[in-house]
């Protein structure tokens, strides 16, 4: 299992709003020794669940219980911000592949906290995330 992961929110936002982590992310986030994320994965999650309430997509006590277990895994997770040094590398990143802004500023961020965390893995949902974090 790896000792440290940057989550993205993708990795964590459906699983918990559908049916909830899968056993094996849950393995992993218990066995993780670092968790890491942006500040980018607050945002999109807080504005995820707000979509969810004005949409109606589901009954609120299971929006509210997803938004707590969600906001108690943020709590597990050392923040990085969405410094000039991180923006400045997501406009660079990936050049060769079709990477979305938003995509971009968290590879960066992964990128950056690769060099200082020893082994940091990505944990993501999003296929074009993952091949591109092979590329940085």
């Amino acid at each position: 299992m790896p000792a440290a992961l940057y989550l993205d929110s993708s990795a964590i936002l459906r699983p918990v709003l559908e049916e909830g982590l899968s056993p094996e992310v849950e393995r992993q986030l218990a066995s993780a020794e670092v968790l890491v994320t942006s500040r980018l994965s607050l945002v999109e999650t807080a504005r995820a669940f707000l979509r969810v309430r004005l949409l109606g997509e589901r009954p609120e006590a299971a929006v509210a219980d997803a938004e707590r277990h969600v906001r108690a895994l943020w709590r597990r997770c050392e923040i990085w911000e969405l410094s000039r040094e991180v923006c400045a590398l997501a406009e660079l990143v990936a050049p060769a592949l079709l990477v979305r802004t938003l995509d971009a500023l968290h590879l960066a961020t992964f990128s950056l906290a690769r060099r200082e965390i020893e082994d940091l893995r990505l944990l993501t949902a999003d296929g074009r995330l993952q091949e591109a974090a092979g590329s940085v």
